[in-house]
């Protein structure tokens, strides 16, 4: 079992260690062009090829969808109550509790630990969950709610058309699967590169506090990923895909909103940095109660 699981922890502390070699040599990588690829181009890409390559019923995609859904709502009415009857500002904190770093860590969690049908049902539910941060998460950074951002998403484009295609029982041309193809194997890797340059550059402040909502992040998340996984009745890999997504840590992306808006973005990195250095600590936790569950 120990094996195992560091069979699947180890691609991701690796890329992502290499990641934060790279920068701290001074190598050059431009953190904003990848992740502009990654979010505009790679992303999409990859719930393309994943969705058609793996085929499977649009139930399953409806199924994770809204697990993700629901985890959004759970955790975000439970910190968003937390953080009113504290004081604490919601604009700087709650986007940071709600959306867990799903696609740098989850995806690859889920593919090595599960491979194909992991992948495909982590993207389904990344899918929404990239969605949701896009649209929600940016409008509770900028106080306000933008109908142009949930329309300029590529990757509700992306799945729509998949969900097209998969119902339609069809096929892209294989000139454009297997460009599509191509650009979707990079998203991983870069990612996982990005998220440890991220790390290098990030500088938190104030330890305790950014602890304190570190650890805030990973129990609401474990917690409304088991909620919503008995909540839905899955088991299996569904069920590990949706605890193993929603128990990640804070997304980095939350970080970039906290700068673009002037949100104490000091206190959002720290969290970012402090909530992905304890996960890796609790992942071999994760993945043993995960691959104890029903139907592993």
């Amino acid at each position: 079992m120990f094996l195992e699981i560091l069979t699947v922890i180890a691609p991701v502390g690796i890329l992502s260690a290499i990641g934060f070699a790279w920068d701290r040599k001074g190598l050059p990588f431009d953190t904003n062009m990848v992740a502009y690829l990654v979010t505009n181009l790679g992303a999409p890409c990859l719930v393309v090829s994943t969705l058609l390559a793996n085929r499977p019923d649009p139930d399953v995609i409806f199924s994770m969808g809204l697990a993700a859904l629901l985890v959004v709502v759970a955790v975000a009415l439970v910190a968003g109550i937390g953080l009113r009857l504290s004081g604490q500002p919601i604009k700087v904190y709650l986007p940071a509790l709600t959306f867990p770093n799903s696609g740098n860590i989850g995806i690859p969690l889920c593919l090595f630990a599960f491979g194909d049908e992991g992948l495909t049902l982590s993207v389904a539910f990344f899918a929404v969950m990239a969605l949701t941060q896009f649209t929600l998460g940016i409008s509770i950074a900028a106080g306000r709610l933008s109908a142009r951002a949930v329309l300029a998403n590529q990757v509700l484009w992306a799945a729509l058309l998949s969900i097209v295609l998969l119902v339609a029982d069809a096929e892209l041309p294989r000139l454009l699967s297997g460009s599509i193809d191509t650009l979707a194997g990079i998203v991983i890797p870069l990612m996982l590169m990005s998220l440890g340059v991220s790390l290098s550059r990030l500088k938190p402040n104030a330890l305790m506090r950014s602890t304190i909502y570190s650890v805030l992040r990973l129990v609401l998340g474990l917690g409304a990923g088991i909620f919503v996984a008995w909540l839905l009745d899955l088991d299996g890999v569904a069920r590990a895909a949706v605890i193993i997504q929603t128990a990640m840590p804070t997304a980095v992306f939350n970080y970039l909103f906290a700068v673009r808006y002037d949100n104490q973005p000091s206190e959002v990195a720290g969290i970012v940095v402090v909530s992905t250095l304890l996960s890796f600590l609790t992942l071999p936790l994760l993945l043993i109660f995960v691959l104890g569950g029903p139907g592993l």
